[in-house]
């Protein structure tokens, strides 16, 4: 993994004028031209039994994995718009979607709030967290959900949990060399994958907080290439 970067074009030792310098460990790499494509982390709950049953039934993307939920029952478990439309997208497939949420009213945009509040799929677990997620077999067997404002406890019988409480762009290494918005995510000069220094490129979810897909990642990734390669392409003499 990268540990470290160098993205201005200071010398990091002599013959690297003009260059970025990228740290892999004790190795260094030379560039002209750097993409910045280290995505984004989902923001796990920090639960017992979150990690251990990651994808065997906890997952934080409905579009990914949905479709094997179908006729089950599952909990998505945050407040805003994210995860309005987690639950309300899961509903296409699951019969029962819980969402369990700490406070006693969404934080969601009223149009996100009305479609989920709307939906007789939906159910809603308000002032509660999620204490633990419970498996058998290597499998989500249950969620147990903890009321914050009476202290009472109990377990929803449910084979899903999807965590929508948001992601963490993976931009530390960065920082105080690129310019980053409030959340920390890279801005580029949209409609290009330019950041605020020459050279550097930025491209998928460290870029997007929006749609983070797969396929849009992969689109921005295409673009950044193409932009790096004209990049290099002007300090060839022709």
């Amino acid at each position: 993994d990268v540990t470290r970067v160098e993205l201005t074009d200071k010398p990091t030792e002599a013959g690297t004028e003009g260059l970025k310098t990228v740290w892999v460990g004790d190795q260094q790499f030379f560039a002209r031209a750097v993409i910045l494509a280290t995505g984004s982390a989902w923001r796990p709950i920090g639960v017992p039994g979150e990690q251990e049953l990651l994808g065997h039934g906890v997952s934080s993307c409905a579009t990914c994995d949905g479709f094997f939920f179908r006729n089950q029952h599952i909990v998505v478990v945050g407040g805003g718009d994210s995860a309005m439309e987690e639950a309300t997208f899961l509903t296409r497939f699951a019969e029962t979607v819980t969402i369990v949420h700490r406070r006693d009213s969404f934080r969601a945009s009223k149009v996100m709030q009305k479609r989920a509040l709307d939906n007789p799929k939906i159910k809603i677990e308000w002032n509660s967290v999620v204490e633990e997620i419970l498996g058998e077999d290597g499998k989500v067997v249950g969620a147990r959900l903890k009321n914050v404002q009476t202290g009472e406890s109990k377990v929803l019988d449910v084979t899903g949990v999807f965590v929508a409480i948001g992601h963490d762009p993976r931009s530390e290494l960065f920082k105080g060399q690129i310019e980053l918005d409030d959340d920390g995510y890279v801005k580029v000069q949209s409609p290009s994958t330019r950041t605020n220094i020459a050279g550097v490129f930025a491209a998928g979810d460290l870029v997007d907080h929006t749609y983070r897909q797969a396929i849009t990642a992969s689109g921005t990734g295409c673009a950044a290439a193409l932009d790096a390669e004209r990049f290099i392409a002007s300090f060839v003499e022709l």
